[in-house]
């Protein structure tokens, strides 16, 4: 037996809640491309590494906004409805959850782009300065 299959995979039931009740809290680099190309964007993207990284390349259309720096204040301009979207540098680096605890205690909606940056690149997509 492997270490892959030593522990017993989940029942079918329980696989399909676990991995629907995930798509609430994650989309993916695609997912976002799509909406930004397509202007279906109905989500804030944040990028929340820090101000050099995102002026070395950022993905388009995503506001700078540093998790340390997530606050009430800082997201005030943005109805308490608003779906964000938090990326940082990619699966290396855990500032997407940082950024998502502060917004989830603000009782703001909020996903985790997985991937990152690092994700991005993967997918093909380029960054912009």
């Amino acid at each position: 037996m492997s270490a892959v299959s030593r522990p017993k995979a989940a029942n079918s039931q329980e696989a399909l809640a676990h991995f629907s009740k995930l798509m609430q809290f994650e989309t993916d680099c695609w997912d976002v491309h799509h909406a930004i190309s397509n202007n279906r964007q109905d989500f804030v993207l944040l990028d929340v590494r820090g101000e050099e990284s995102f002026k070395q390349g950022h993905v388009n259309q995503a506001i700078n906004l540093p998790h340390s720096r997530i606050n009430e204040k800082s997201i005030a301009e943005f109805p308490k409805d608003t779906l964000f979207v938090v990326y940082c540098a990619g699966p290396h680096c855990n500032a997407t959850e940082k950024a998502a605890i502060r917004l989830a205690k603000l009782h703001r909606p909020v996903k985790k782009m997985i991937g990152g940056v690092t994700g991005w690149i993967d997918e093909g997509f380029s960054l912009v300065k």
